[in-house]
């Protein structure tokens, strides 16, 4: 029970405290007002090149703004304990690290998903799109493994931010390699072979490939693979942030390193 008190109530209180999330004001322009943007921009930029069809933009898009909470949002919900000087008496406490440590990221996870159904509804309310009834309960699943995948790799990058000097950086480094070798924007098939390999290892990647075949009437059960493949990429980089966290906290109690910018 202990433990998941840790893993709500302190995952919810930490991203109130690191985030201000106060005030809807703090909220609505970052990430409803900025996802917005992204998508008009890249849908309208794809509609003029006619490269592929609107859904292929709308789609892409629509699953990658996600990646704004899950990307950022996550590497601070770690990375700022220490630039804020938290991380100490946290790490004091007997508490489970486990629940610790994944509690934060429960709010990103629902953040990512509510960003990503806003702008699928934004899209149907300003770009005509309107994918068929059928496809709505499979891509919410789809759109919830991309999600919880991203924050799994938020949250891998933000342990590496626990050493990092420049966590900010990393986070802007991240988004644009997301926005570029994922497929939200450029067919995955035209990219070099290099890329598509390192593509094939983050997150969304699958994720938005399997949410365009849901979105053009696949059934589910022609993605679950896809989807399965999503789960996994995001579950090694849990297990890779977990275990970076767990090492940095061993060695910052021999060397008091955490602290250190």
């Amino acid at each position: 029970m202990t433990a998941l008190r840790i893993f709500f109530i302190g995952g919810g209180i930490s991203y109130r405290a690191l985030f201000n999330w106060i005030s809807p004001w703090h909220y609505i322009p970052t990430m409803l007002g900025g996802t917005l943007f992204v998508l008009l921009f890249f849908t309208y930029l794809g509609r003029y090149t006619d490269v592929e069809d609107e859904s292929f933009f709308v789609v892409g898009n629509a699953v990658y703004i996600s990646s704004i909470s899950c990307v950022y949002g996550s590497i601070m919900a770690i990375a700022n304990e220490r630039f804020l000087g938290t991380l100490s008496p946290l790490l004091a406490t007997p508490a489970n690290r486990l629940a610790l440590f994944a509690g934060r990221a429960l709010p990103y996870i629902a953040n990512g998903i509510v960003v990503s159904a806003y702008g699928f509804a934004m899209s149907w309310l300003l770009l005509d799109f309107d994918p068929p009834a059928s496809s709505l309960g499979p891509l919410a699943i789809v759109v919830t493994a991309g999600v919880v995948s991203c924050t799994a790799f938020g949250m891998f990058l933000g342990s590496i931010g626990l050493r990092a000097r420049d966590v900010f950086f990393i986070g802007n480094l991240a988004y644009y390699v997301l926005l570029l070798f994922t497929g939200a924007n450029v067919p995955l098939d035209v990219l070099p072979g290099w890329m598509q390999t390192i593509s094939s290892g983050l997150p969304l990647t699958h994720a938005i490939t399997a949410a365009r075949e849901v979105v053009a009437g696949a059934p589910f059960s022609s993605v679950a693979g896809l989807t399965g493949e999503e789960l996994l990429v995001g579950t090694c980089y849990a297990v890779a942030a977990y275990a970076l966290f767990r090492l940095f906290e061993i060695e910052a109690r021999r060397r008091a390193s955490l602290e250190r910018v």
